[in-house]
């Protein structure tokens, strides 16, 4: 509990500034890229994230802020996993309750530290939807993350505040990448229950259950000692 408030603390910081001067070469941040794209199928899936730029002396990282709707979620023991196995680190900014469907659900914000590396693979998982009479799948739109940028060597003021590092909760100064050219977000299709099968469903399942208990019974009384 109290490892979520502070990072919902920590979020609180996350805005952009009023500099006039950012810390890279105007020139070297038309270099700049991101990529994202969904891979997999079902409820399982994986955001591939790429960020790409030009040859630099500085030593730069990056910090990708992904709003994620209430139609999906990330299992934050998984991303322990996935953090101890290949060093990539992801906070979330709320406790996750991966077993609620949709509609008791809200969205919340990953914060995917992309220190050392340039490319990450995050699973996300769909959420379970009301069931309907007239649609058999629902689209779940990801919206394109933020991309910030950040250097050891960098003294001048930049635009936003975040977290540092996945690790360390203190606040550095970043650089907000606005213009890039591959800025459109993602989406995934989810399988959703039919509610006209509701009725037939729910009378299959309880004769079953009754045959079967009628089946015990008669076994019991036939073979049992008394």
């Amino acid at each position: 509990m109290f490892r979520c408030c502070l990072l919902v603390t920590l979020l609180c910081f996350i805005h952009r500034g009023n500099s006039e001067e950012d810390c890279f070469p105007s020139e070297w941040l038309k270099s700049v890229s991101m990529s994202v794209k969904i891979s997999k199928a079902g409820f399982h899936r994986d955001l591939h994230y790429r960020v790409q730029w030009s040859k630099t002396e500085q030593e730069v990282h990056a910090l990708l802020v992904q709003k994620l709707p209430s139609g999906v979620y990330m299992d934050e023991y998984q991303l322990d996993t996935l953090r101890r196995d290949t060093g990539l680190e992801v906070l979330l900014d709320s406790k996750v309750d991966v077993e609620a469907p949709e509609y008791l659900s809200s969205g919340f914000t990953a914060l995917v530290f992309l220190s050392g590396r340039r490319e990450a693979v995050v699973p996300v998982h769909g959420r379970y939807h009301r069931p309907s009479d007239s649609s058999k799948r629902v689209k779940v739109e990801l919206e394109s993350p933020r991309l910030l940028l950040r250097s050891e060597q960098c003294e001048r003021g930049v635009a936003v505040d975040a977290p540092c590092t996945a690790s360390n909760h203190s606040i550095c100064s970043w650089t907000e990448i606005l213009e890039l050219e591959d800025h459109a977000g993602v989406s995934l299709e989810l399988p959703v229950g039919d509610s006209s099968m509701i009725i037939s469903v729910c009378g299959v399942t309880v004769l079953t259950t009754v045959l079967c208990c009628v089946y015990l019974l008669r076994n019991i009384w036939k073979h049992g000692s008394f």
